[in-house]
């Protein structure tokens, strides 16, 4: 019994992951002949099930994990194996109860796309990735799925080919997260040349290279005998600088608006629980080799994209960007978690994000959709998914709006929902850390305070300006709208959306709906003691704060969007700052793709005129020299040699003409050379 029980979670852990594996080589096989993406469904649900009684098995229980050799270099060996803890158990049930529900949807989402097969097919390949992302137990592996989830998603976003946009964005995608893989490879290369091993638990496990040490009250911290802190931080931000591409952190961030480009359900499955979730799963993996300055630096990044991507998410009429730029905020309140030290907070918030972001995503794809139909039917050009062309959907999308409201009420952090417990959780940890610091810390809760209450004013522009007041598009249809009148999602798109939305309340995350620190969640992943003292005031300020703040922002809105008491300029300079995201992209443009293209024109100028003019001159020297050494060669060293030749042929044959025999030949040659001997007395 006890055998089984040591035993079970890795064979399920091993299902989880082994069933979408299955799948994407199925769909790769069989092609275009198998499009109703049932086996892909299928492995999910497996995986959803397998990935549950994991969890359901290690959480809060000792850590199980197995080995086999992979290979050996010298007299260091490399495993294969597979390590569930909390922490992995918790994403590897997260992936598939966040996919399932998108795989669910996108039946009726891609239903006639010419490609859905290629859809299913990546969209397996893309959950076996993350999926095995979170349980490999050693960062070599983990590097391999991480490069292996980059290029699925790559896939993914790319996936309308067709579309120039799809292309540049998918593109772009993966360039900015090269940057990133770099970092990893950095990290990876100071822990192997120093610790001669990269497997999770020879480093982080009890009692490993680096451990959690109860000095210092409980903080992460490394051993005297371990790195030097030069390296040390180096490690640490190689690792972050990972996590900045994958999780989307200025200025890395550039390249997740535009993945928008691929369909809406990839876009919710992205943003949710697998790509940019990684960065932060990464960080909080390797915890524990970060110092102050890297985790000081951390809490600044993630601070500033979350106030970055607040503010560029007001200026943006696409209602995709809109919660595009929402995740790139999120994300860096996660990694403010993981800089203050809380990254039990992080992984918190990183859970309850999944679910209502995912809510999000999928009933902006339902508005979509259904705004893609009327365009189609009454053959009108607008773009389907500019906030712009929307407005009082509600009355024709009830069903949806309630959905997006409650997953809006959730992303503001409203009470009663699990959006509010985790946002609390780093914010009000947030300030505490910064009391135990200094004053100057105080910026980053501060920041953080103002980034919420944008946040509730954001989501809330999106509601009032989709679902209220009058749509937009009556006077160009004409009375068209009764023709082909918008309805509500089908019913495939809605049962997922609504599952979601009741994650997207707190009974599933605590049954106390006004303290994080009743979660089971954060029981499980709990740090023994903070850094910091907890502040019982920050614990009852803070979220009166953050409620009114938002409830002002919605009434503004409410104001502005739906009355049309609107006071702004819209072409005012700071919403086209806005709208443009800070022109941080022409920024890149300019300065790095346009400064490559003149670097390589310059390199090409290089080559051709002086690289090329130089070999010109070396290839004319040498033929000269060539043609020198020939011309001598035959009328000098020839011309001596045939002289020479020549003069000895004639010499014999001369001589050759006195041996005749003859009496008077030799008399005749006795008396020139008596001549020529009273020629040389006379005359010399």
């Amino acid at each position: 019994m006890d055998q089984f029980v040591h035993i079970s979670p890795l064979l399920t852990a091993l299902l989880t992951l082994v069933a979408p594996l299955a799948a994407f080589v199925y769909q790769a096989i069989v092609g275009k002949r198998d499009q109703s993406g049932l086996v892909s469904q299928t492995a999910i649900i497996l995986s959803f099930i397998a990935g549950g009684l994991t969890w359901f098995s290690i959480w809060n229980n000792p850590v199980v994990s197995i080995q086999v050799n992979w290979f050996t270099i010298g007299e260091t060996s490399f495993k294969v194996g597979i390590l569930l803890n909390n922490l992995s158990t918790l994403m590897l049930f997260l992936v598939p109860t966040v996919a399932l529900p998108v795989h669910i949807y996108s039946r009726a989402y891609m239903h006639g796309d010419a490609g859905i097969h290629r859809y299913w097919m990546y969209l397996s390949l893309f959950c076996f990735a993350m999926l095995g992302l979170v349980i490999m137990d050693s960062l070599l592996l983990m590097y391999v799925f991480w490069e292996l989830v980059g290029f699925a998603s790559y896939l993914l976003i790319g996936f309308w080919f067709t579309r120039e946009t799809a292309v540049q964005a998918n593109k772009k995608a993966f360039l900015v997260n090269r940057i990133g893989d770099l970092g990893f490879l950095i990290g990876l290369a100071i822990l192997f040349t120093h610790f001669k091993t990269l497997n999770l638990i020879d480093l982080f496990g009890d009692n490993g290279l680096i451990y959690q040490s109860t000095i210092a009250q409980g903080l992460w911290i490394s051993p005297v005998n371990s790195l030097p802190q030069i390296w040390l931080t180096i490690a640490g931000l190689a690792f972050f600088l990972a996590a900045m591409a994958k999780s989307a952190q200025f200025p890395l961030h550039v390249w997740l608006p535009d993945a928008m480009e691929g369909p809406t359900s990839v876009s919710s499955l992205i943003h949710a629980a697998t790509m940019v979730a990684a960065g932060v799963f990464l960080l909080a993996t390797v915890f524990p080799i970060f110092n102050e300055s890297a985790l000081l630096f951390i809490a600044i990044i993630g601070t500033i994209t979350a106030a970055l991507a607040a503010y560029f998410a007001l200026g943006q009429y696409d209602i995709k960007r809109i919660l595009a730029f929402s995740t790139i905020s999120q994300l860096g309140f996660m990694m403010v978690g993981i800089g203050i030290g809380t990254w039990d907070a992080a992984l918190f918030h990183l859970t309850t994000h999944a679910f209502f972001k995912c809510l999000l995503f999928l009933s902006a794809g339902a508005v979509i959709h259904e705004m893609a139909h009327l365009k189609e039917h009454s053959h009108l050009d607008f773009d389907p998914q500019d906030l712009r062309n929307m407005g009082g959907l509600r009355q024709y999308m009830p069903k949806t709006f309630v959905l997006m409201s409650i997953a809006s009420l959730a992303l503001a952090g409203f009470p009663l929902t699990s959006g509010y417990l985790s946002k609390d959780s780093i914010v009000i940890s947030s300030f505490e850390w910064a009391i135990s610091k200094g004053n100057l810390y105080l910026i980053i809760p501060i920041s953080l305070i103002l980034v919420s209450i944008l946040t509730a004013f954001y989501i809330g522009r999106l509601l009032f300006k989709a679902f209220f007041g009058e749509f937009r598009l009556l006077k160009q249809l004409q009375g068209k709208l009764h023709d082909h009148p918008l309805h509500e999602a089908p019913k495939t798109m809605l049962i997922p959306m609504f599952v979601l939305g009741l994650f997207c309340l707190f009974p599933l995350f605590s049954f106390n709906p006004f303290s994080y620190h009743d979660s089971w969640l954060m029981d499980g992943l709990l740090l023994d003691e903070y850094t910091f003292a907890p502040s019982h005031r920050a614990h009852l300020i803070i979220p009166v704060i953050l409620l009114l703040g938002s409830g002002i922002g919605w009434i503004i809105g409410w104001k502005w969007y739906v009355q049309n008491k609107y006071p702004l300029n819209p072409a005012s300079q700071a919403l086209k700052a806005a709208f443009n995201q800070g022109y941080i992209n022409e920024f890149y443009q300019a300065v790095f793709v346009n400064g490559t293209l003149k670097l390589a024109q310059f390199c090409y100028w290089f080559d051709r005129h002086i690289v090329d003019a130089f070999v010109s001159l070396i290839q004319f020297i040498v033929l000269s020299l060539s043609q020198l050494s020939v011309w001598i060669d035959k009328y000098i060293v020839d011309g001596v040699v045939n002289t020479v030749a020549t003069v000895a042929y004639w010499t014999g044959n001369q001589v050759r003409l006195v041996q005749n025999g003859k009496l008077q030949t030799t008399l005749y040659s006795v008396f020139l050379l008596v001549l020529l001997g009273l020629i040389y007395l006379i005359f010399f």
